[in-house]
């Protein structure tokens, strides 16, 4: 299955772009500033979440819009339309993200069902170096693209984190108290349940990789709190006094952190070189998109991903991206560096929010 027939309207620069006749590999080349990343980032909103540059609404809007927009896309499976999907803006309700599935409404959660989606963008080349918060999100967003349930759980578990703090904040009754931690742990588990069964499987996947030519990390997560509910709770309960003192809840999936080392040096990718950081980032990449693939049609968004590459390792890249279940759109300032899937791939030139079909 491939997305195909993609139409963007009023987004961002794009104020009408579309792309059909769409392969497996696909190819935006074009100036910086040009749009290529907007049509990634269209391509994203695809699924559930903020997209791959989390922007609010109001910043996806292009300027003659009136404050909405519109992307839409079919889903093609050997050359016929199975479906047709789409995420929308209305003028008058600018706050609000809509959802239509073959004509129909529909929530932003169930667009996970039609596809799994996954991305690697330059603003995600200092991930281990960056905060155990951009971490977990960066968790929650590959464990999503295998369950799109796991985006309810978060938001279940974030808003009873914010109630907690808040009661502990106001010194309310035990009662109240005892009510909301019951919700923190049922939700904190989930999240849990399902960082770990990312990283567990991510890890399978990746030890049947090679060392060479992308330097192979090793995966562990490191929950922040007990992993069943009824431990959890209790564990919420034993400490209120300290977590009062503090101001915030101390112990819960808010404080996991997901470890990440080289393979054979057992170096913290912190500490690597900024090339073997790029390098791991791709190779979880690639192994999360052969696991999203499984049962669902898979989109994996690779943004100036080749220019940074030696040609070993981007002749080895387009190979994976060859032999991958994922439909793969790439962006690059030329041609160039795509010389080997130049034959291959549908490539558009974007000027200025126009596509130019090449």
């Amino acid at each position: 299955m491939a997305l195909d027939r993609i139409a963007l309207s009023h987004f961002r620069n794009h104020r009408q772009t579309e792309l059909g006749g769409t392969a497996q590999l696909n190819l935006l080349v074009g100036e910086n500033g040009a749009g290529k990343t907007n049509i990634l980032e269209a391509l994203s909103l695809l699924a559930p979440g903020r997209g791959l540059r989390r922007a609010a609404l109001s910043e996806l809007a292009g300027p003659d819009g009136g404050g909405g927009f519109q992307i839409g896309a079919s889903l093609n499976e050997q050359g016929h339309e199975s479906a047709r999907i789409g995420t929308f803006v209305e003028p008058e309700r600018p706050g609000r993200r809509l959802v239509r599935i073959n004509g129909a409404e529909a929530s932003a959660q169930s667009l996970g069902e039609w596809l799994a989606i996954g991305w690697l963008t330059p603003a995600m080349d200092g991930l281990f170096m960056d905060s155990a918060g951009a971490r977990r999100r960066y968790m929650d967003r590959l464990a999503l693209a295998i369950d799109p349930t796991h985006a309810r759980a978060v938001s279940r578990f974030e808003t009873a984190l914010r109630e907690r703090n808040k009661l502990l904040e106001d010194s309310r009754d035990a009662t109240w108290l005892e009510a909301i931690e019951a919700q923190l742990a049922e939700h904190g588990a989930q999240v849990t349940a399902g960082r770990a069964a990312l990283v567990a499987t991510l890890a399978d996947e990746l030890t049947a990789l090679p060392d060479q030519p992308f330097a192979r990390p090793i995966l562990t997560y490191r929950p922040g709190g007990p992993a069943t509910r009824e431990e959890l709770r209790a564990e919420l309960a034993r400490h209120r006094n300290r977590d009062r003192a503090a101001g915030r809840t101390l112990t819960g999936p808010h404080r996991d952190e997901l470890e990440v080392v080289m393979s054979g040096s057992g170096q913290p990718a912190s500490s690597c070189s900024t090339g073997e950081q790029k390098a791991m980032l791709i190779a979880i990449t690639l192994a999360h998109a052969a696991l999203a693939a499984e049962g669902r049609p898979g989109v994996l968004l690779l943004d100036e991903v080749a220019a940074h590459l030696d040609p070993v390792r981007r002749a080895a890249l387009f190979e994976r991206l060859r032999i991958g279940r994922a439909q793969v759109w790439l962006t690059g300032t030329e041609p160039a560096p795509f010389e080997d899937i130049l034959g291959e791939a549908a490539v558009w030139r974007i000027s200025r929010g126009t596509a130019e079909r090449l």
